[in-house]
């Protein structure tokens, strides 16, 4: 369906932002992702978030890998940058071009294989490095683009999601957790459940097409993947909620109180396992290090964007080329 051009005409009553722009000028192309997908539920809330912040699009430069995650770029943010790297390399990708350019933001979104199974070496180190950026998971516990292989994230008997930070159905929470990603300097990890409509296909799974026409009245062994209703939640802080599946499993959400300090880490990690123990999933700012600084300040880079220097600030002469290698021996 992405070579199918949306219409471009603008209803007139239609609100802008400070900029003069509408929520339509922050759309791409149309999903071609399976009708009810978490996915598009995401994208619709970087589409309201980025909107709601009066952010020129193409300031924006949106990078992905590969998988069902890593396609949903071409479906927000039309106006902005965009590049496809391999399987698991995107965060290299993006810290190149965040060392180039410094001005840009910086939206990286990923999947649970992408990032946790072939990825997670490049993406432990761009967090360590504190890349700035918004790095986004959206985490199915499969591999939904290959038809339904477990992931690195699938927990054992595909019960629930564990340690999440939002939920694609609760658009209430994730808007402003992506506004404050978008915002914060340095590295911001969001870790968003998106239930997956048509694959959760493994031995033992309650998502998969065995279990499920075991306790279905199924009329055929077709695979066929029906049409889905959006999993949309509403709940307010402090509370749990039981959310059901499409295949009739259970996610029990967390969402956390006002109360709740997102500047201890340990405290937050102790959270975390004490609720997980209970079957439950803590959704919202789990944790942030206020006094975190990002790559440029590391490495003590230049102000101006690499990309705007000259040839001869970027190569200053040998002398000082042997200085620096001097100082690394």
């Amino acid at each position: 369906m992405t070579y199918i051009a949306k219409p471009k005409l603008h209803h007139p009553a239609l609100a802008c932002n400070a900029i003069g722009f509408t929520r339509r000028d922050y759309e791409g192309k149309i999903s071609t992702l399976c009708a009810g997908c978490g996915h598009d539920s995401i994208s619709a809330a970087i589409i309201q978030a980025c909107w709601e912040l009066d952010i020129e699009p193409h300031r924006v430069a949106k990078l992905s890998g590969i998988g069902c995650s890593s396609k949903t770029p071409d479906y927000f943010l039309g106006q902005s940058h965009g590049f496809n790297t391999v399987h698991g390399r995107m965060p290299s990708v993006l810290t190149g071009a965040n060392l180039a350019n410094r001005d840009l933001i910086y939206l990286g979104v990923s999947g649970d294989g992408d990032s946790a199974s072939i990825g997670i070496g490049q993406f432990v180190h761009a967090i360590r490095r504190g890349v700035n950026m918004v790095y986004i998971v959206e985490n199915n516990g499969v591999y939904g683009l290959t038809k339904g292989q477990f992931s690195a994230t699938a927990d054992q008997g595909s019960v629930s999601k564990k340690g999440a930070r939002g939920f694609s159905g609760d658009k209430q929470q994730l808007v402003p957790l992506i506004k404050a990603a978008i915002a914060h300097r340095g590295s911001a990890f969001l870790d968003v459940v998106s239930p997956c409509v048509a694959f959760n296909n493994h031995a033992g799974s309650t998502k998969s097409y065995d279990y499920v026409r075991q306790h279905n009245e199924a009329v055929n062994r077709m695979d066929v993947v029906p049409p889905r209703v959006e999993i949309a939640v509403e709940y307010a802080e402090g509370e749990a909620i039981e959310v059901e599946q499409h295949d009739g499993s259970v996610l029990r959400l967390r969402k956390l109180s006002a109360s709740f300090d997102p500047g201890d880490r340990i405290a937050a990690m102790n959270y975390i396992h004490e609720h997980q123990a209970r079957g439950e999933v803590v959704t919202g700012l789990l944790y942030i290090d206020r006094k975190a600084r990002d790559m440029h300040q590391h490495l003590n880079t230049v102000a101006p964007p690499f990309n705007a220097l000259s040839a001869t600030e970027l190569c200053p002469g040998t002398a000082t080329l042997e200085k620096i290698n001097a100082s690394l021996r």
